[in-house]
């Protein structure tokens, strides 16, 4: 059977990893994503100012930076499937005990190995991706990952509306999470072993050279495992360069989030107009994300990263300038729309770049060390806007998140090529 971009062993190879790795992710993503927006008002209820409720919320990004590179050595030592269940566990743990427990201090400590899972867990279907999904179609399959993260992202919200008018309180989301906890870790304990039924590229690469006689397994070759701080100063040169675009990018998205409310704000509209234009980007991005897999396939990494970061920056530039126009509320929907268009084109990206660069032999380290620089820009982005706005005004945050996405963009053209070869055809 052929592997060109267009083979049908791509669509046979999503639809085999449906019930192993899309279906425990879009749970994982609908439980956190029901939980998400209501964290600051929970933290609200059990006494935190607003200050406390924020820092709170912030817990669940701090936890999901911190746990990162012990993902990754959880993943080289115990294997994805294992860390998956045990991620599912502790995160299936912490969201009972929060919910049966209304102190703040444990509500805090909750939010925080919430998101240490969610990194173990990323982590996790990332290597098993990284090393199962041939690379004529690696980018079509991260992205329908990402696509699905971002359903779950962005229907959780709305399950969390739906619970909370029936049952009167924000708490019941914690139950929700704890129920598709329990359902992810049925699926990925009791369902077909991801590390069986799909052996890794390099082995099955191996078998087409020569055959030894011996039998193909379906864990990861373990031929020399060099450690996570090891890995990192071995592939310093990398992490320095594509890595760092990589962080602009995960920046320039994680601002839309603050940037985009803060400015509707600002610029006098209520908050159903707010919530309107942000989902309405929002939606833009979710309807893109498979198209950006295509093209990295088709024609290469550089095609996607570099258009979707010329988008943002260009868009949160140009937002920047059109607060004292005669119409801001025309300009700041029509920018939005163009920053949801760059961002759904970026989806996958960082993961499939990821993969691409790691070890094929021993991917997991590297990738803890990846998604660790993706998500400190992410992550340290909100608290630029922040000192920014606070020292002079949202406008120049704007322009300096903009700025961070063309300097990203001339990054990803200087050292993407070098790094990455283009899709085999």
């Amino acid at each position: 059977m052929s592997d060109r971009p267009d083979s049908p062993r791509a669509r046979d190879v999503l639809l085999r990893f449906g019930p192993m790795v899309y279906a425990p992710t879009a749970l994982f993503a609908l439980g956190e994503g029901s939980v998400l927006p209501l964290i600051p008002i929970i933290a609200g209820a059990l006494g935190a100012d607003v200050a406390l409720s924020a820092l709170v919320a912030s817990l669940l990004v701090v936890g999901q930076l911190g746990g990162n590179i012990p993902a990754g050595w959880a993943v080289a030592r115990f294997g994805e499937r294992t860390t998956m269940i045990a991620a599912g566990t502790l995160a299936l743990a912490v969201s009972v005990t929060a919910a049966l427990v209304p102190v703040l201090a444990v509500f805090a400590a909750a939010v925080f190995l919430t998101g240490f899972c969610a990194a173990a867990f990323g982590l996790a279907r990332h290597s098993f991706m990284t090393t199962r999904v041939p690379i004529m179609f690696r980018a079509r399959a991260l992205s329908l990952l990402g696509g699905t993260f971002r359903f779950g992202m962005f229907a959780g919200p709305f399950v969390a509306a739906a619970l909370v008018a029936v049952f009167g309180d924000e708490r019941v989301t914690l139950w929700f999470f704890a129920v598709c906890l329990i359902a992810l870790i049925g699926l990925v304990a009791f369902g077909p072993d991801p590390e069986v039924q799909s052996a890794p590229v390099t082995a099955r690469r191996s078998a087409d050279v020569e055959d030894s006689g011996e039998p193909v397994t379906g864990s990861i070759p373990v031929a020399e495992r060099i450690g996570v701080f090891r890995t990192m100063f071995r592939h310093r040169t990398v992490l320095a360069r594509v890595g760092l675009a990589a962080a602009a990018m995960s920046a320039v998205r994680s601002a839309r989030q603050v940037v985009l409310p803060l400015w509707g704000v600002s610029i006098g509209l209520d908050a159903s107009t707010i919530a309107l234009v942000v989902g309405i980007a929002g939606a833009i991005d979710f309807t893109l994300f498979y198209a950006s897999g295509q093209v990295m396939d088709r024609f290469g990494r550089l095609w996607a990263a570099l258009p979707s970061m010329m988008l943002m920056g260009s868009g949160f530039l140009a937002l920047a300038l059109t607060h004292e126009t005669a119409s801001p509320e025309m300009w700041f929907a029509l920018f939005a729309a163009v920053i949801g268009v760059g961002n759904g084109l970026s989806s996958g990206i960082l993961l499939t770049v990821g993969a691409d660069l790691a070890p094929p032999d021993d991917p997991a380290p590297f990738l803890g060390s990846w998604r660790t620089l993706t998500d400190a820009g992410g992550a340290s982005i909100q608290l630029m806007v922040s000192a920014v706005t606070a020292v002079s005004s949202l406008s120049f945050a704007a322009g300096g998140v903009g700025l961070i996405g063309l300097l990203g963009a001339v990054a990803f053209l200087r050292w993407l090529p070098r790094f990455t070869r283009g899709p085999e055809r």
